[in-house]
């Protein structure tokens, strides 16, 4: 259930509808759009149908919706019809532009990723990716530098002035990315760790939201919404690829997700073409085709060697490739009616 406010409505008259959500027991978060304020009512749904007529006779009070989806935060309708923003110190994702997150998949050394970090920013990306902690499917594999990783990220900031994205996969991970990094992953194999996103909800920290493999859309939603309802709306989501019957690339890259959450939720849509593909030469097209979709940013891997990469060194792009693809994006935008 959602409560839209008047145009006129004043503090007290929105503080006692509050008082009276939070008298039934119930928790309402309020939410600025252009043209209104909203409250999201989050809790039993049978408690919300008898208060719903009781809030709507109330002073400064236009209208109150019904929400028919299972997640209400993350609903459009529940941030006025409007997009959200999300800023990554002073990054903005979402409102028009499209950013570029680039970076090498994991953190192998300190020149590999002052190396690559100047070269995508010198090319145009605005946020550095790169692993510290790395989920791999084999127990023998590079496993990742972890602390020393975070170390050498933001040693990569401090020189570009880029800000940094990486993972976390549980709370003590979570608790040191937090510390170091200004934007924080959650993973593909963790959408669904309802209480790593409960911790990042409480973190108060911007979250990247990895779509899992296997999960619908919906499923996706609610598990940002795990966030949400922990007070935390500095949420992007990140399309990566779903599992189908197709064996050439890694994953499918689910481009429809695009212009779907578009409709259904407010937060902003990345998209990670590496991943969703596995090759670095289909990288690129799919990188223009999820601008063209309407993707708010992309996720994209860069190694100054992928050859030598010490994981997923297929899908990564060098720089070269990187600075030609930063170029054929801005034509795309353009065309479109973004920037790039």
């Amino acid at each position: 259930m959602i409560v839209v406010m008047g145009p006129g409505h004043t503090r007290p008259q929105l503080d006692a509808v509050i008082a009276k959500i939070e008298e039934a027991g119930l928790r309402g978060q309020i939410s600025e759009g252009v043209e209104r304020i909203v409250i999201g009512v989050v809790g039993d749904s049978h408690t919300k149908e008898l208060l719903r007529e009781r809030i709507e006779a109330m002073p400064g009070v236009e209208n109150v919706v019904r929400i028919l989806q299972p997640y209400k935060l993350v609903s459009r309708e529940f941030h006025g019809g409007g997009d959200s923003t999300v800023w990554v110190r002073d990054v903005a994702i979402g409102g028009g532009r499209v950013v570029v997150i680039a970076g090498p998949c994991s953190v192998e050394s300190r020149e590999q990723v002052l190396r690559t970090a100047r070269a995508v920013k010198s090319a145009g990306a605005q946020l550095l990716r790169g692993g510290a902690f790395k989920p791999r499917t084999s127990p023998y594999s590079f496993q990742g530098l972890e602390e020393e990783a975070l170390r050498i990220l933001v040693e990569a900031r401090e020189a570009t002035g880029l800000p940094i994205v990486t993972e976390a996969m549980d709370n003590r991970q979570l608790e040191m990315v937090v510390k170091y990094a200004d934007m924080v992953q959650i993973g593909a194999r963790n959408m669904q760790n309802y209480t790593l996103l409960r911790d990042a909800g409480r973190a108060g920290h911007p979250v990247m939201l990895k779509r899992g493999p296997s999960a619908t859309i919906e499923e996706w939603l609610l598990a940002a919404e795990y966030i949400m309802a922990e007070g935390n709306p500095h949420i992007v989501l990140c399309e990566r690829g779903i599992r189908t019957f197709e064996t050439y690339t890694r994953f499918t890259l689910d481009l429809n997700a695009v212009p779907v959450l578009k409709r259904l939720t407010h937060l902003p849509v990345l998209v990670d073409p590496c991943h969703g593909t596995g090759k670095w030469e289909l990288v690129t097209p799919m990188a223009r085709a999820a601008v063209a979709a309407g993707a708010d940013g992309l996720l994209v891997e860069v190694h100054p060697e992928p050859d030598r990469a010490l994981s997923d060194g297929p899908q990564q792009l060098t720089p070269e490739n990187f600075a030609v693809m930063m170029q054929e994006l801005d034509a795309v935008a353009l065309a479109v009616g973004r920037r790039a």
